[in-house]
């Protein structure tokens, strides 16, 4: 809670985008891993999405990107039980909770030691919403749902994509519905396709910024922070690679590696 006009308490929140927010990079890539494992995609798909993360960390999200992807998984769980779905998370965690910025948590945590509940907000799925909210301890989760009928997933929508606008109704929706001040609340996201969400609240920050919001963001005088390094270890290795330095794959194996390391800040 915090105090409002003449001393009446505001209930307020704290909104978190899950991929290039509270971890490096795409959680994505670890539901595509988790899925090859599982035998539901091809390697040459798996390639492409892991080829898809790495442009993702470098130059953020885009619609027709986003657009595919949703299409893309719909058409993948079209026919699959959703006990089979589950099934694939502990793989998908393992992936992503070492990938976690710690300050990013701890910003989290200090809303909710302050009396502001706080929520997950991502495209993903509900499912993986749900259940990251409950690993972290968080209020909640945010996500795109889609239809089941018979423990089966139709490939469907049941409900609005969580991305761009569908970001926001599901913040105002929630917000309706636990009587939760907006104007006093708090959003994170490192995409301009998060504006909607982060102009919907009091308080927005940039977490690490593609180009455009960055702009923005210095222009709207909003906090900005910057935790992901690999864009800079990549052009470092482009330069050395100009300059006729030989690098070996193993070296820049080592590079993007501790690029993903959380918490590296520059």
């Amino acid at each position: 809670m915090t105090e409002g006009a003449g001393g009446s308490a505001v209930r307020a929140a704290a909104f978190f985008d899950l991929d290039r927010t509270l971890m490096a990079g795409s959680s994505g890539i670890f539901f595509a891993r988790a899925a090859f494992d599982a035998g539901m995609i091809t390697r040459r798909r798996l390639a492409r999405d892991i080829y898809e993360n790495l442009r993702f960390r470098l130059r953020g999200s885009t619609d027709d990107r986003a657009d595919a992807v949703r299409r893309r998984v719909g058409a993948l769980i079209t026919g699959v039980p959703v006990r089979a779905m589950e099934r694939l998370a502990p793989r998908v965690l393992a992936g992503v909770l070492p990938r976690l910025y710690p300050q990013m948590l701890a910003r989290a945590y200090a809303h909710q030691d302050a009396g502001r509940a706080v929520y997950i907000v991502t495209a993903a799925s509900q499912e993986m919403a749900d259940l990251l909210a409950h690993v972290l301890a968080f209020d909640g989760g945010l996500g795109s749902r889609s239809e089941i009928a018979h423990g089966v997933y139709t490939g469907r929508e049941a409900g609005p994509f969580n991305y761009r606008d569908g970001k926001a109704a599901s913040m105002r929706e929630l917000a309706a519905a636990e009587r939760i001040e907006l104007s006093a609340s708090y959003a994170y996201s490192d995409s301009e396709s998060d504006l909607p969400m982060l102009r919907a609240v009091g308080h927005p920050v940039a977490v690490n910024p593609d180009a455009e919001l960055l702009r923005i963001a210095r222009r709207e005088g909003w906090e900005i922070v910057h935790l992901d390094r690999l864009g800079r270890r990549l052009k470092l290795l482009t330069a050395l690679a100009a300059g006729g330095a030989v690098a070996s794959a193993g070296a820049i194996g080592r590079a993007l590696r501790h690029a993903d390391a959380p918490g590296a800040s520059v």
